[in-house]
């Protein structure tokens, strides 16, 4: 792990100024720790605004704020395919200037981003009325502030310093506290979306402050020209997976009732601990399979299968524990969803296994830059998704739904190995053909 004014170029193997193994793995290690930290930091706050939701509000609510949550989760994958992806994955590990300038330019994509959807966002709000469109204009208020936050954390993650990520995180769940207070007294899900997205704001604004770097959407334009080759397709691959949760998620509302959205989401905040982990280690994974890569390739394969099978098997681990939650216990933490969010422990356990498999051989891709390879696999997996989501919901409901999620997870994660092992195949060849060319 670098410290602020550090270099982080990575040399070669060959490099006599190499690290030695035993140090390049205690910096691995540091770096994994630091990203399951600050996501421990981001996950409390997104739990404790679910929860409050949940609990103050109820079931009906709860599913509103669920689907807000949904249409965030488009735009903030919008945002991580045309600005944070391609930083990961072209600018970590090196010079300080060249990460510096990347940064300007990467962070001013996604406030533009951030802009020019929250505009969209509110105008449609406005337009929707009823009880899901204050939260929607709402959100398009605050998702400025929730995408550069989110822009700083993939930046430091790219240098190598996820500590001030995390600081970065512990300042928005600190703002969040008595956002949460005044949000309470509102009492509206309106209210609970902006002191989320406010409170997220305050973090944007420390993280100009940590880096020393300010957005400059003037430079977007020419970033996404430069990133054209990875952005556009991960921009695809991003939104077909964010679009098919968002299918599922209205598609579900429609069928069943919104009140089926929050069962859902309440299930998702029962594997809250373990998606932490899940997505803490995703802000780092991709980043050291390219360190991993750059320096010992032949060994990225064995580093992208102990990624997805050790996180498969703690999800099953961690479902396995709350099958034994009693119920009592499991109303207090999320009141009158609970008896509904119960009922979907195994197939949501079982589907985010099958995601955790996935994830590993995704990391893979990404490293190599086989942007082909990975949008037709999320394509595959995001078709999969939402037709065994609603397809799911037509026949058996909300459990229908979720084990039609489930089974899309589990098949679509073999694809991405398939991908993955003929992208390692492809790259050895190249790797080859370079050497004996003279």
């Amino acid at each position: 792990m670098t410290t602020e004014g550090e270099s982080t170029t990575t040399t070669g193997p060959a490099d006599p100024a190499a690290p030695a193994p035993r140090t390049a793995k205690r910096a691995m290690v540091g770096r994994l720790s630091w990203g399951l930290a600050d996501q421990a930091a981001s996950s409390i706050s997104n739990f404790a605004v679910g929860i409050y939701v949940a609990r103050s509000l109820g079931p009906t609510a709860f599913g509103v704020f669920s689907l807000a949550w949904v249409t965030y989760g488009v735009v903030l994958n919008v945002s991580r395919g045309l600005a944070t992806d391609p930083l990961v994955v072209r600018f970590s590990g090196v010079p300080e200037a060249a990460w510096r300038s990347a940064v300007a330019r990467s962070s001013g994509t996604a406030l533009g981003v951030g802009t020019a959807l929250g505009a969209a966002c509110l105008a449609v709000g406005l337009g929707l009325g009823g009880s899901v469109g204050p939260a929607l204009a709402c959100l398009g208020v605050v998702l400025p502030g929730l995408l550069i936050q989110d822009a700083w954390r993939y930046s430091f993650f790219a240098a190598g310093i996820g500590k001030k990520a995390f600081t970065n995180d512990l300042v928005w769940g600190v703002a969040l506290v008595p956002a949460l207070l005044v949000a309470a007294r509102v009492g509206s899900v309106a209210a609970f979306v902006l002191a989320w997205g406010g409170s997220a704001a305050v973090a944007a604004v420390y993280g100009c402050f940590q880096s020393g770097i300010r957005p400059r959407m003037g430079g977007a334009r020419g970033w996404l020209r430069e990133q054209r080759d990875l952005g556009y397709r991960y921009l695809a691959e991003n939104v077909g997976l964010s679009g098919a949760y968002q299918i599922r998620a209205y598609g579900l509302g429609a069928i069943v009732g919104v009140t089926s959205v929050g069962a859902v989401r309440g299930a998702e905040l029962l594997l809250g601990p373990f998606l932490a982990v899940l997505m803490g280690l995703s802000l780092v994974t991709v980043a050291e399979a390219a360190r991993v890569l750059r320096q010992a390739a032949h060994r990225l394969g064995r580093f992208c299968l102990l990624l997805g099978g050790g996180q498969a098997g703690a999800a099953l681990l961690w479902g396995a524990c709350l099958l034994l939650v009693p119920d009592r216990l499991g109303e207090l933490v999320l009141g009158e969803v609970w008896p509904a969010a119960s009922q979907l422990i195994v197939p949501a356990t079982l589907g985010v296994a099958g995601a955790s498999i996935g994830t590993g051989a995704a990391a893979g891709l990404r490293a190599l830059g086989a942007a082909r390879r990975s949008l037709r696999c999320q394509m595959f997996a995001s078709a999969c998704y939402a037709g065994g989501g609603v397809g799911g919901a037509v026949v058996a409901g909300t459990v229908g739904s979720s084990w039609g999620v489930a089974a899309a997870t589990l098949s679509s994660s073999a694809v991405w190995w398939l991908q993955l092992r003929s992208a390692l195949r492809e790259h050895h060849q190249d790797s080859i053909r370079e050497v004996r060319t003279p």
